[in-house]
């Protein structure tokens, strides 16, 4: 599985050339606003649902000794849960509403490499848009109760540490797992696309951890994400259906 991911990652340093050599950049440009627009919507309301939360937090402490303290941790926290949940409602609304967009980027990217031996039907853009849906919503829910008790532990020391890291690896796995999907669709129902990517969860994981640090990149993060994203799911997803 560590060998996948690593695999997935170094995807990431090909993208770019095949982005340019199959001229794929003007595909990306509704997902990219699509990305922004989204980013834009989620920040604003974490950044004032964040003081809500926040001062819920110091009303836990019902004495006036350290108050000040605690409302700071307090209003720390909440930024933390906010970033948290925004990020995955980020993540699944994007990777949701692009897979029209994306889907035929990816079958370009197979045809060039496998050419068109598969002869897949392609899909509409309403199938396309309503798989990306059902899978959004599926992984959705899955990773919010996944993700919930992570953010409770967070709260403890010492092993809170280890929370964020296992937080990470949980957004990255289904970020890696909407991306992977752009090309499964062509190959696997629904079902099938579930036990596949639970098969390669290295490879999930490897191209959602440069997903996650993309988006830590101020503006530029949201722009470059899925165009890098997409390319480098799509080699290394063939790889493994091949």
């Amino acid at each position: 599985m560590i060998q996948s991911a690593i695999n997935a990652m170094k995807a990431y340093f090909d993208a770019l050339a095949i982005i340019k050599k199959l001229n794929l950049w003007k595909y990306f440009l509704i997902p990219i606003a699509i990305s922004i627009v989204t980013a834009l919507i989620i920040v604003t309301f974490s950044y004032y649902l964040s003081d809500n939360l926040g001062y819920y937090f110091a009303k836990l402490w019902p004495w006036e000794f350290g108050k000040t303290v605690f409302s700071k941790i307090g209003n720390f926290l909440s930024g933390i849960v906010m970033a948290a949940i925004g990020l995955i409602l980020y993540k699944h609304i994007v990777l949701a509403l692009s897979s029209p967009f994306m889907s035929p980027v990816s079958l370009k990217i197979e045809e060039y490499f496998y050419g068109k031996k598969h002869q897949h039907k392609a899909s509409t853009f309403s199938e396309s848009l309503a798989r990306g849906i059902r899978i959004s919503v599926r992984n959705l829910g899955k990773e919010l109760l996944i993700t919930i008790p992570i953010l409770i532990l967070g709260f403890i020391p010492v092993i809170g540490l280890f929370s964020s890291i296992l937080l990470f690896l949980v957004q990255a796995y289904y970020a890696g797992f909407g991306n992977m999907d752009y090309t499964l669709e062509r190959h696997y129902n629904y079902k099938n696309t579930v036990s596949f990517v639970k098969k390669h969860k290295g490879t999930a994981i490897g191209n959602g951890i440069i997903f996650i640090l993309f988006l830590l990149i101020p503006f530029v993060g949201v722009v470059l994400v899925l165009p890098f994203s997409v390319t480098a799911a799509t080699t290394e997803t063939m790889k493994k259906i091949q």
